[in-house]
């Protein structure tokens, strides 16, 4: 029976691997073909631009350079639709795969209510300014922002804007230099692109139990890990050996564990260490988070993916 037992396994796991297999090689197809259709795209304008200008210098009658622009046109849209058919049947059979691994795409994360009412005023700015040094403004013109309960804000900037100094001015970690400032008593919880409040030294199951607040019986606690793909053979690993995929589903079953939403979320540059399976899991569970999010991100895709609906970019 043992033998037989180990078989099984030994199958299951190959199956697996497998699927991984599959879904990374759909997945890559589908990241060639939109790469390729950008390049195309970006060949043709280019062709297109340096025929206007050969056609202008040559001195090509008006009608003349009509015909040849629609010739182009007709052929930069047969190039789409074949990209595009292409590209709906590599998303089609990414789908596929993926319907494959139910647990992913159908994981519930039962997010409490935030306790704060729609609209209430989180935190709000009025020529606000921070100086590390004295006559060194972060910002050369001073900020004036609001934050209301249940919106959803991308915070966009290049490198040395204040993106981090503006989050720590947020979340009550620094007091500004300068302006008017307001800001609420509300939970709030910061997420990186590392998920440093997965203590790396503690197993899975230690992590977990810290979140524990409602006194939850062990075999609950491992139900919970179970439903966010910790086996039980994860349950003993160190979190310093966990994938940047793994922090984030742990961090989020922590939270569930918890059963305490926070009032506002601070994403900042989430999707960086994750693949695109985690990657729809972290956005399918913000989907359904109902309190206020700000997300430091460039990628559009993941932004529009979590229903953000405001912005500020800083300069």
């Amino acid at each position: 029976m043992a033998v037989i037992m180990i078989f099984f396994e030994q199958q299951k796991q190959l199956e697996r691997q497998a699927m991984e297999q599959a879904i990374g090689a759909a997945e890559k197809a589908l990241r060639q073909a939109r790469e390729i259709e950008r390049e195309t795209k970006e060949r043709q304008q280019k062709l297109n631009s340096r025929g206007k200008d050969k056609q202008e210098k040559a001195g090509i009658a008006k009608i003349m350079m009509n015909s040849l622009r629609n010739s182009a046109e007709r052929t930069s849209a047969k190039l789409k639709e074949v990209h595009t058919e292409k590209m709906q049947g590599l998303k089609e059979e990414l789908l596929q795969r993926r319907a494959a691994k139910p647990a992913i795409l159908s994981m519930k994360f039962d997010w409490e209510e935030s306790g704060l009412h729609q609209g209430k005023r989180l935190f709000s700015a009025t020529a606000m300014n921070y100086e590390y040094h004295p006559g060194q403004p972060v910002w050369k013109n001073p900020l004036n922002w609001q934050v209301n309960s249940g919106e959803r804000w991308a915070l966009k900037g290049n490198n040395g804007t204040g993106k981090t100094t503006l989050l720590k001015l947020l979340l009550g970690q620094l007091k500004a230099s300068g302006g008017i400032v307001y800001r609420a008593d509300f939970k709030a919880i910061y997420l990186d692109q590392d998920y440093s409040l997965i203590n790396s030294k503690q197993t899975v199951f230690e992590r977990a139990c810290e979140f524990n607040k409602q006194g939850l019986e062990d075999h609950h606690i491992k139900n919970r890990l179970h439903r966010f793909l910790f086996e039980k053979a994860d349950w003993e690993i160190t979190c310093s050996s966990l994938s940047g995929g793994e922090r984030m589903r742990l961090l989020l079953c922590c939270l569930h564990i918890s059963q305490q939403a926070p009032d506002l979320i601070v994403l900042d540059e989430p999707t960086n260490n994750l693949d695109l399976d985690n990657l729809e899991i972290l956005a399918n569970a913000i989907r359904q988070y109902k309190g206020s999010l700000l997300v430091v991100s460039h990628d559009s895709r993941f932004l529009e993916d979590i229903q953000v609906t405001r912005e500020l970019v800083l300069r």
